[in-house]
């Protein structure tokens, strides 16, 4: 009897093992596009950064683009706490996600060198994906699609994970000198790039001290966001500004435009330092109230 049960059983595995996988061709495909995107992710070869005209960038920057190497793999089986175990069954349908905003900072370290020292060093947890020098050079230290950590802590709208969706610009600049032609045309141009790559909006260019009032101070009251909105790449207050309606609610309008507002001086001193930055104080006089009440209206549009 139990010889009996022993065949029946070993019947039963081998009419298991031959049996088809319904999913054997949605897996080959799964399987395919994934190899497609892991190349894509892996690849080394330099992207060029388009000429952007006025600003003139020397092509040869473009050869000092490198990718991360990274890999992709499949899902396996997970243990969920009620005692279910998902089964995996790969979709043909997916891609890479994209990054939807671009965050610009200072180094706050005296050379390209030195930044680049401290990205690739486990102990100091923190990276970006393109850092530029002075005189215009790019590196790129991480692939566009996967997440680097420059932002920390931080906040736009309800956006509370900035890393998970935004690329890290890293110029090279100690927080107290002015930012070089050569290393604004070069951000132009990768702007023009990064900005059509992904479809990324236009208010969506924004500074570490933007996403993080109080917290940060970079890029420093001394980029020319002007210049940058003027190219397409973040907006800018009128040149003659609207009087603010006399029951404009400030703190709601910082908070419709992106600032945390928990606390409000570091959203007012955030705000000014990016679009008046003559004044970087918490200060709400005339000038800063119909400022916000500009770039308030350019958001919501």
């Amino acid at each position: 009897m139990v010889k009996k049960h022993f065949c029946y059983l070993i019947l039963a595995i081998i009419i298991t093992s031959c049996s088809t996988n319904p999913y054997k061709t949605t897996e080959k495909v799964y399987d395919q596009q994934l190899k497609t995107l892991e190349n894509q992710i892996t690849s080394k070869d330099p992207q060029a950064i388009p000429p952007v005209s006025p600003v003139v960038i020397d092509t040869t920057y473009a050869a000092q683009l490198g990718i991360v190497k990274d890999t992709l793999s499949k899902t396996g089986s997970t243990h969920l706490v009620n005692g279910i175990t998902t089964e995996w069954i790969g979709t043909v349908n997916f891609n890479l996600r994209k990054p939807s905003f671009i965050i610009i900072h200072h180094t706050a370290q005296d050379s390209l060198k030195q930044t680049i020292n401290t990205f690739t060093k486990t102990k100091t947890q923190v990276s970006a994906h393109y850092i530029i020098s002075e005189n215009g050079k790019v590196v790129q230290m991480l692939n566009d699609y996967l997440r680097a950590w420059h932002a920390g802590a931080s906040t736009w709208g309800k956006n509370t994970d900035l890393n998970s969706s935004s690329i890290g610009i890293e110029l090279d600049n100690n927080g107290f000198k002015p930012f070089t032609e050569t290393q604004i045309s070069s951000l132009v141009a990768l702007l023009t790039k990064l900005k059509k790559d992904y479809n990324i909006p236009t208010q969506n260019i924004l500074g570490h001290s933007d996403i993080a009032p109080g917290r940060k101070q970079d890029p420093s009251a001394l980029f020319p966001w002007k210049t940058l909105a003027e190219k397409g790449f973040g907006i800018w207050p009128d040149e003659v500004l609207e009087e603010a309606p006399f029951d404009f609610k400030i703190e709601q309008a910082l908070r419709i435009i992106g600032y945390n507002t928990k606390n409000l001086s570091a959203a007012i001193m955030a705000f000014k330092l990016h679009y008046i930055q003559t004044d970087v104080t918490p200060t709400l006089d005339r000038k800063t109230i119909d400022t916000i009440y500009s770039i308030y209206k350019k958001q919501i549009q």
